[in-house]
Formats: C-alpha cells, structure tokens, sequence
C-alpha cells in the first residue's frame, strides 16, 4: 500500500505544496502560480489541491502533513531579537508581535494549518508534523539526489536559529555536523546589499547578482575589513553595528550609508558606477565565503560528491565556482532550493523516517523529474479554452509538426511562448513554460528585455542546450539540469575580444561570441542542459533548431512579465501572450499567432497593478 505525505510551506514567502508517494515527488507547486500574487506567502490551498487531484487522493489518503519550520522556536528567535535591540526598535516591536500573538498569530501556526486543511472539506486531517528549516532544506536536497551518501550544505538568510549548516547525508539518514546561528548570515548579508542598490529583499538578490560583472569589486576588501570576518573554515561573524535589521524591518541604517559613501539607491532610481562595484564586491565575498564552506564539507565528511540547498544556493554563479574548483566530483542542487522546496523536504524528512526507500539512487539519477512535478493541461482542455473564447489557432495531430513551425520562427528572429507538459516546480523555467528566442540575435537580449519583460536592460538571459552539444558550447564541467551553474561560452564561440572603453551599461553593446542574447558581460551564461529523457519535447526542440541553423542553443526565459510569477494554466499562458511582443504561442500541439488575433483590451492599466519585483 503506498504511503502518500503531503509537505507544506507558508506564512513567510513562497508557500507551496508537495506530495511524496513511498519517498518519492510526484506533485509540487508554489502557491502563487496559482492565486497570481507574486511571492504568495498564503495557505498553500490551492497547491494542496492541485497535488491530492494530480493522484485523485484525498486528506483521507495522506499519512502525515509535514511543516517546514518551527514556528514555537522562530518565535523565540524572533522574542530574543526584539528584547536584545530594546528601547531602540520599540516601533518594531509594536509591528511585529501582534502578528505573532493573539488566536491566529503566527505562534499557532500549526493550529492555523489544521483549520486550513479542514476547510478544503477534503477529508480528515492527519497529523502534522514539525520539521526545523534547515532539517527541512537539507532534506530536500539530499533525499532526492543520485547520490548514496554526500556533503550536504544549506545557506540561506534565517529559519528559526541557522541561517548557514552543514550535514553528513548517508544512504537514508541525515546527520547534523556544524551551523551558524543568526544574526551572522550570508544570505542577510547578500540582502542588505540587495536592499542598499534598491532591489527588494528576498526577490530582488538575483538583480543583484546579474549587476555584479558591470562591476569591479572595489569594496570587497572593505567589506571583509568591516563588514564580516570570515574564517578559514568559513564559518563568520558579521559586525552587527551595521545593520539594522535586528533593530527594525529595514536592512541597512546610518553606519552602512556612511561607510559605502551616501544613501541607498531608491527604487527605479537610476544605477550608478557605485551599484555595479557593489554588487561585484558582494558577490565576490559570498563566493568566497562558499568555497570555504565546500573546502570544508569535503574534510568534515570526506565525501566526493555535495548537496545544496537554501536561498544562497540559487547564487548560481557561485554554485559554478564550487563546480569548477573540482573540491567535489560532483555537484547536485534542489531546484527548489528556496522556501517553497523547504515543502518537499519536511515530506521527504517524514517519509524518510518512517522506511520510505531512495530507489532512484541505484540508477544514478534524482528523483525530480525534471522538477516537472506542477500540473499539466492535454490537448482536449487546451482545445475547449480556445473554443470558448473564440481564440484563432492552428492544431497540429503530431508533435514533429508543431516543433517543425516553432523552429521556422525562431530562426527568423521570432520570439516564442512554449507551454508543454507539466508545469516547473521551483524559480526557474525549464522549458515547460518558457519564452523562447534566437541566441544569435544581438538584438534579442534588449527586445526581450524590455519589450517582452518589460524589466531591466542588464538582466541576462539563460541559453538552454542538448546535454550532449553542451561542452562545444559552455566550459561545463558537469551537467546543469536545473539552470543553477554559471559557466564560461566555450572557447571555440567566442569572439576576439576588442578593447572598446566600455564600462557599466554600455558593456552591453559589446558582442563577446556566437551566442551574444545568452552571453553575459563577464563571457558566462546560466546553462540548463536538456536531456531526451527529462524533457522530450524541448530536446527535440532544440534538436530541430540544431539541424535548422547549427546552432543547439536557445534563450529561455520564464514565461511571465515583471512582477508575475511564471504562468500556469492556459489562460495564463494566452493573457500573457497577448500582453507582450510574444509572436507565438505554442500551447500543447495547438499554434496561435500573434497577427491573427483580435485586438486585445484590459479594463484597467495591468502593468501598473503589478507590484515590482
């Protein structure tokens, strides 16, 4: 009889639901692909359903309901900070413990959770257990990895104490080995950079991370002096006069202005030379920071091989330092590695304990699915959504036609909707819903940037390719099914490097290989390789692409604009088609094009209810 646990995250950022059959995902979704609010901290109700309809189960069939955090011990955590930044933060304090206190605070989270579940009228509520957050992130990266037994590293800003810890994974155990505790945390320290250049904390680091090449890391040395003294091992400690978040719900305060030379950007203020120096001087401390850190999970454990999960692990530039420093043979990162996959391993961590096997391991593969685990729409509900609506299309009865047309377009410098198969879990699009472009076209990078995504010039894109075209193109030194390791263009597609003067955003104009829409300013791309085996229908994609142009590679780009999260259903996938310079859609096996449809209107101004990302 198989033993189903459903894993739940929320009440913070990025609530989802995951449900784990004998040890094993077969359902997962972030909250907001489908309540639409970017981020969507909220009782993950509809993800809940969505998991238990994708196995036609009920609460009735559920075993144990995980939570991915304890809320008892955060509390205090959250007690202690408030009491040791006393009188200073007492505006704080008048803000923070109501939403703590009180019949529905967040001290009875748990009590929240079984009302909520008892609402859906599913069924009745099994019992919930507790895991602590970074039993739950450790969880989730190593149960599903290929591997028998591993390092395991999990940084992030907070859970309840640990924001950086480092475990010992073996075969179906977890054994906890060393931690830092808050305040002293990378992931904090990332955010307060992230919050001084005008992003927003826990959605804007990667902004940051994709300004950091513009950039010289002339502050580094200034931040190791003053900012966080970091240790051989790794292990620091952050000079809290600094920061000013133990004080309050900003980031940075007076001290952090003075020493960086003025006040922190506004938002949509203009970037300066100082946004970009200071972004590559963060960036260059958290990669050094996270390679003592894999130095010495590899002589904690003496394994050859590393897990990672938390917020800090989806820094995928310093993920491919760790990779290209050959500390581990190989490395394995939760594509969900933030809140939301913390979900998945409270599951994984109860299924874990009660017998459930790791089978996947003895084929030397994970057990993600491609992190395909969201719900997916057949031909026949695509077909009654377009003929509802009147919508013009095109069907296609087989899949080789529909890439056939899909290539012809993109190889004339269209720009492509791709929504096939089950929806992505996790940040990233990984070719089930994707936007898809020409990586030769210089122009492409800016068109889709501003006119498509209507976000940041800066921002980079990533380069999808066949895992077996992969090393002519990208110096990789290991595949990357997830879209989580930076790495080099290859050699042999780069162009001669001409001295032109550029500096900051006009680096920009400067074409550095074959590929210039996926090369970023610094020679690097985020690459995502794409197996048969994962992903049929974006390989044979890229495949037809390959054998139409020589080129395997193409931009792939989530599937949403600023300020949306990623699209989920066909309606989705059709408003955000018709909202944008899209001039395609590839709905399952069903083609629309943009010049045939009817003009499209909105009651209100969409763009200027989207909050910023």
């Amino acid at each position: 009889m198989s033993e189903l646990i459903l894993g739940i995250s929320a009440s913070y950022h990025d609530s989802a639901a995951a449900l784990v059959r004998d040890g094993a995902p077969v359902a997962a979704a972030q909250e907001e692909r489908f309540s639409r609010k970017r981020h969507d901290p909220s009782f993950p109700a509809r993800a809940v359903r969505y998991c238990l309809d994708e196995l036609g189960a009920s609460l009735r069939d559920v075993s144990a309901v995980a939570y991915y955090e304890d809320p008892q011990l955060k509390f205090r955590r959250v007690l202690a900070t408030l009491a040791g930044a006393a009188p200073m933060n007492l505006p704080s304090f008048r803000e923070t413990l109501p939403n703590w206190l009180g019949p529905d605070g967040k001290r009875r989270t748990i009590q929240g959770l079984r009302r909520d579940l008892e609402a859906l009228d599913l069924g009745p509520v099994p019992d919930i257990a507790v895991r602590r957050h970074h039993e739950s992130h450790a969880a989730s990266a190593f149960f599903p990895s290929p591997f028998r037994s591993a390092a395991v590293l999990c940084v992030d800003g907070v859970g309840e104490w640990a924001t950086t810890t480092l475990w010992h994974g073996r075969e179906s155990a977890l054994e906890p080995l060393a931690e830092i505790r808050f305040p002293h945390s990378l992931g904090l320290l990332y955010s307060a950079f992230t919050y001084f250049c005008g992003f927003k904390v826990d959605s804007g680091e990667y902004k940051l991370m994709g300004l950091a090449p513009y950039g010289k890391p002339r502050y580094a040395d200034l931040i190791r002096e003053r900012l966080i003294d970091i240790k051989p091992d790794g292990s620091f400690h952050m000079d809290m006069r600094y920061f000013a978040y133990l004080r309050g719900r900003t980031m940075t305060g007076p001290a952090f202005e003075k020493l960086f030379g003025g006040p922190r950007r506004t938002a949509e203020g203009p970037l300066t030379e100082r946004e970009f120096d200071l972004a590559a001087s963060v960036q260059s401390v958290t990669e050094e920071v996270m390679l003592r850190l894999a130095h010495t999970a590899r002589e904690r454990t003496g394994e050859s091989t590393l897990c990672m999960a938390g917020g800090v692990a989806l820094n995928c530039v310093a993920n491919g330092k760790i990779v290209d420093s050959g500390i581990f043979d190989e490395v394995w990162i939760q594509p969900a590695a933030g809140d939301a996959g913390g979900a998945l391993g409270a599951a994984l961590a109860v299924a874990t304990d009660r017998g459930a096997p790791r089978d996947h391991v003895g084929d030397r593969r994970d057990a993600m699915s491609g992190s395909l685990l969201g719900p997916a729409y057949g031909d026949e509900e695509i077909a009654e959504f377009l003929r509802g609506r009147g919508i013009p299309h095109h069907h296609h009865p087989d899949r080789a036609g529909l890439v056939g047309d899909v290539v012809t377009a993109l190889a004339d410098g269209r720009i492509v909707g791709w929504f096939q198969g089950r929806m992505e879990f996790g940040p990233r699009a990984l070719g089930a819903r994707s936007i898809l472009g020409d990586p030769r076209d210089p122009e492409m990078q800016s068109s889709m940037n501003l006119k498509t995504k209507f976000r940041e010039s800066f921002r980079p894109f990533a380069p999808a390719v066949p895992a077996e075209d992969a090393k002519d193109w990208f110096d990789l030194r290991q595949d990357s099914p997830y879209m989580l390791v930076v790495a080099q263009v290859a050699e042999a597609q780069r162009l001669p490097a001409a001295d032109t003067g550029a500096t900051g955003m006009d680096l920009l104009r400067v074409r550095r290989s074959t590929i210039p829409a996926v090369t970023h300013v610094d020679g690097s791309a985020r690459v995502q390789t794409v197996t048969a085996e994962s992903s049929p229908a974006f390989h044979e994609l890229l495949t037809a692409f390959k054998a139409r142009t020589g080129c395997p590679v193409l931009v792939n780009t989530s599937f949403n604009v600023r300020g949306e999260p990623i699209v989920n259903s066909p309606q989705d996938a059709y408003t955000c088609f018709m909202r944008t310079n899209v001039d395609m859609l590839a709905l399952g096996n069903f083609l629309l094009y943009k010049d045939e449809q009817p003009a499209w209107s909105e009651e209100s101004d969409w763009r200027a209810e989207i909050p910023l990302d």
